[in-house]
Order: structure tokens, then C-alpha cells, then sequence
């Protein structure tokens, strides 16, 4: 009987012959964590279809693999794996309309900034997308991998990357949770800290909606969904570029509309009452419904725990840098 040998068009092969750079500390073994994120995006549901987007949690769940697996120097970057993965056929850049051919005509891309601009999502050979949704064809892709590249590692349960940062926005104090961003902007290269900022706020995105029951702390608006989409925004009361601040007490979970205004100074907070002030420089028809100027002095609904309601020193901040429109 003749052997069944493996060519480089089946999805096994493919997985097992993957190209790695080669660097000081050995073959990279970004492509192979890069993989096995997917796969646990999968795993949890956020990702269902044959769709792979650049996400806080794909850099989550990067970065969470890198510390189980990885044990040489290299530094954790999903960016590169991202882009470079497209040599390995199976892996499909799906680019923005006005980058069309950007991804064959660039040789390499070191920031999720511009792979952000200009590539809408990836999509797998449909061979390798069938065995991936599989539960059990996927956890034999997942040991594969494992075996090849890193044959001495295992993946637990254990507390991820995504919950370490989550972790520290819920508990931590603006104060310590300042000074750790100051630290790590310190200590990390830029394509680093870009991914680790990108990260944090991505939890930041989830946690807050997530505290204010998904509701809109001013209309009141709440809507629930089966698929990973919402309506209710994380909103920063003083933004991240100036206050490097993303524990919860510098949050607000408001509808899209809310959000906006809030960031263009329409409508504040007061600090005291928590009650909603209406910019006077600003008009709208009387009979509208959906009048910004309804919520002038309603009090917004705050979370549960008086640990998570808004920082009173931010909301001043806020106000006092809109102090002209008010």
C-alpha cells in the first residue's frame, strides 16, 4: 500500500511548514501564537465566520499565548505575523476600498496603526476555515502547531492577558493606574506601546458598557443583542492622549449621539449632582424627540457600586474645558 504523504496544499502541511524569519534568538515564532489566537477567538466566539479582524482581543489573546509559550527574546508583536502571513497563501489580506493591492506592493508593515488603515480584515482558505470551526478539527490544528513549534509548552485556563488588564481597570486607582502607563511608555518601543495601549483600550470599551448594565447613563437607551455588536459606547470623560487614564472612574457608558456631544462639549456633567448640563450654544427644533436639550438637569443613572462612579475631579475637568459653551 502506498504512504499518504502531506503536500503543501493541505491545511496540516501548511500549518506545519510555515515560513519563520530568523533572527539572533532562533526561528520567530510569531506566525504560529498569531494562529493560535485565532483559534482561541474561536473558541470563546469572538470570532465566528471566516473574518479575522485586527482586534483588542486577537491582541489579547496574542499576548496572552506569547507568555505560555514563547521563552527566547523576541518581542511580542502581532503586527509583522499579521501582515506577513499573506506568504503563506492560505492567509488573505481583504483591503480597504483605495488600498486595493497595497498588501502585494508592501513589503513589510511594523505598526497596527496602519495595517488598521488599510486592511478591512483577513480571510482563510476555505479548506483551512472548515477545519478551524470544528471544535475537534480545531483543537488537532491547535496540537499541531503546538507540537511543531513550541514542543515543549502547554496552554492552560489560566488568567490571561485581557483579564491582567482588566484586572487593573477595575481595581486599580487613576493614580497607580497612571503611573503604570508612564512605565510602560518609558520602557517599551513605540510598536509596543502602541499595541499595549491598543489593547487596554479595547478592555476599557467592554468594561465600562459592562458596569453601567449596557445602558446609556443619560437616555437610558438599552439595547441586547446575539451578536458581538452594541450601541452603548465607552466613553473617556477626560481622553486617554491627556489623561492616560482607563480604570473606570474616567468613564461614561452613553449612546453613540450622547458620546459625541459629550466629546465636543455639548452637553457635561455636573460634578456635584450628577446632573446633565446642556450647552446654551446650541439649537434644535422644539418638536424634535430625539432633542439633546430633554436631558438639560436629568441625573444620569451611575453604576451600582459607588467605587466605579465618575471621577468628580474629571467631570470638573471636562466641564471647565468647555466652559465657554455652557
Amino acid at each position: 500500500m502506498r504512504k499518504t504523504s502531506f503536500h503543501r496544499t493541505d491545511p496540516f502541511s501548511k500549518l506545519t511548514h510555515l515560513r519563520q524569519g530568523v533572527t539572533k534568538y532562533g526561528p520567530a515564532p510569531h506566525k504560529p501564537v498569531l494562529l493560535l489566537a485565532v483559534m482561541r477567538g474561536m473558541d470563546e466566539g469572538w470570532i465566528s465566520g471566516n473574518r479575522i479582524e485586527l482586534t483588542p482581543e486577537l491582541v489579547g489573546a496574542f499576548k496572552s499565548i506569547w507568555q505560555e509559550v514563547v521563552t527566547t527574546g523576541h518581542s511580542p508583536l502581532i503586527a509583522q505575523p499579521f501582515f506577513h502571513l499573506k506568504g503563506e497563501k492560505f492567509w488573505h489580506h481583504v483591503e480597504y476600498p483605495g488600498f486595493k493591492g497595497w498588501s502585494a506592493a508592501t513589503s513589510s508593515c511594523k505598526t497596527i496603526g496602519m495595517l488598521q488603515k488599510t486592511i478591512s480584515h483577513v480571510e482563510l482558505d476555505p479548506e483551512l476555515f472548515a477545519l478551524m470551526v470544528s471544535p475537534v478539527e480545531r483543537e488537532v490544528l491547535r496540537q499541531t502547531l503546538l507540537k511543531t513549534y513550541f514542543p515543549d509548552a502547554s496552554l492552560s485556563n489560566g488568567v490571561s492577558y485581557w483579564d491582567q488588564v482588566s484586572d487593573q481597570i477595575l481595581a486599580e486607582s487613576s493614580v497607580e493606574y497612571q503611573a503604570q502607563i508612564k512605565s510602560l511608555q518609558e520602557s517599551l518601543d513605540a510598536a509596543s506601546y502602541e499595541e499595549e495601549v491598543f489593547v487596554r483600550g479595547g478592555v476599557f470599551k467592554k468594561q465600562v458598557p459592562r458596569i453601567y448594565d449596557n445602558t446609556c447613563c443619560i437616555s437610558g437607551l438599552k439595547v441586547e443583542t446575539s451578536i458581538n455588536a452594541s450601541l452603548i459606547d465607552a466613553c473617556h470623560i477626560v481622553p486617554f492622549s491627556q489623561s492616560h487614564d482607563d480604570t473606570i472612574t474616567n468613564g461614561l457608558a452613553l449612546c453613540p449621539t450622547l458620546h459625541r456631544a459629550f466629546d465636543r462639549g455639548l452637553i457635561a456633567i455636573n460634578p456635584d449632582t450628577y446632573r446633565v448640563i446642556v450647552s446654551t450654544r446650541m439649537t434644535e427644533p422644539v418638536t424634535s424627540t430625539y432633542s439633546i436639550q430633554q436631558f438639560q438637569g436629568l441625573e444620569i443613572n451611575l453604576p451600582k457600586s459607588e467605587k466605579y462612579h465618575p471621577s468628580k475631579e474629571n467631570l470638573t475637568a471636562h466641564l471647565e474645558r468647555f466652559v465657554g459653551n455652557f
